[in-house]
């Protein structure tokens, strides 16, 4: 029943507009914000204390964070423009953007992490005030651990890829303290100062994954990917309850894009129903659709079933 998103307009169409406005989430990225800004005078404050190039490396993924959340505050506020003469579906879109500057960022972040510490390595310098170094550090990782915690919940809640990106993000970043703090504990219990740059250099592959992981993602979203398969899965459950002799469907696609997610469908039934009939039977069929997602945008094509030129796309 479903078919893989196609390109070009949609068909000639009952549509679904009954959709309230989309939240306003950039109430979240000023948190963002507000968090890397603190943990990057926290981090650069313990990278000064003990000259640690394992603390220069996280205050460095600090850096990025502020840059990744600034361009989620502008990709938000693009994304909630409504649709226009020249965007007929939204900017949702915009949000794979900035999931896709986040990545490169980190990329960047990354390169310049794994150069330090190979220098390091070969140069290796004496650390010092390692203790409260160290206790300034753990405090930069719960700010950002909590935030990451309320935005990767929030766009979990909102389906948003900016948010879920940002909270990873800065998820990542306090693993890497975790990691960074605990090299550096070691060069205080063992004087082996090359393990400092032995953990920043796996610190930054560590982030190189991540980068990889939100470039994957936000280009999956700008191919048009399906929703989910339980979310499919459960959307042909509640037409096959509309399926009878007379009601049959087909060319069933469904999309994402950033928050929003689209549905087209074909709708068959007999040649002698007048229109007001079966647009009344495909009204109906959206509200029951809308009931189980209520921000899906749903288009509905009506069409003969004895007509072989209705089922011409059957493998579209």
């Amino acid at each position: 029943m479903f078919a893989s998103s196609a390109g070009g307009p949609p068909p000639s169409s009952t549509a679904s507009t009954r959709h309230p406005q989309p939240e306003d989430l950039t109430r979240f990225a000023w948190l963002s914000i507000a968090a890397a800004l603190v943990t990057i005078g926290l981090k650069s404050s313990a990278w000064l204390m003990t000259g640690s190039v394992g603390l220069l490396s996280d205050a460095a993924e600090s850096l990025v964070n502020l840059v990744a959340a600034v361009v989620a505050l502008v990709a938000l506020r693009v994304a909630l423009r409504p649709p226009d003469a020249n965007h007929h579906f939204g900017h949702s879109k915009a949000e794979y953007f900035s999931a896709a500057v986040e990545g490169l960022m980190i990329f960047i972040a990354a390169a310049l992490i794994l150069m330090t510490s190979v220098q390091r390595f070969l140069d290796p310098q004496p650390l010092e005030n390692l203790g409260i170094g160290l206790a300034v550090s753990v405090l930069a990782s719960v700010v950002n651990g909590t935030v990451a915690w309320i935005l990767i919940r929030a766009g979990r809640k909102h389906r948003s890829i900016v948010l879920t990106a940002d909270g990873r993000h800065l998820l990542t970043d306090v693993w890497t303290s975790v990691g960074v703090v605990a090299g550096v504990g070691l060069v205080w219990l063992t004087g082996w100062d090359r393990l400092d740059p032995i953990v920043a250099f796996a610190v930054g592959l560590n982030i190189l994954v991540t980068g990889w992981n939100l470039i994957r993602s936000s280009t999956a979203g700008l191919m048009d990917v399906s929703l989910p398969k339980e979310d499919n899965d459960r959307i042909r459950e509640i037409l096959e309850g509309w399926t009878s002799e007379e009601v049959q469907f087909h060319a069933v696609r469904t999309r994402e894009s950033g928050h929003r997610r689209f549905m087209e469908m074909h709708l068959l039934v007999p040649g002698e129903w007048t229109v007001k009939r079966g647009h009344d039977l495909s009204e109906d069929i959206i509200e029951s659709l809308m009931e189980a997602y209520p921000d899906l945008r749903v288009s509905c094509h009506l069409e003969p079933i004895e007509d072989p030129r209705s089922y011409e796309d059957m493998g579209v």
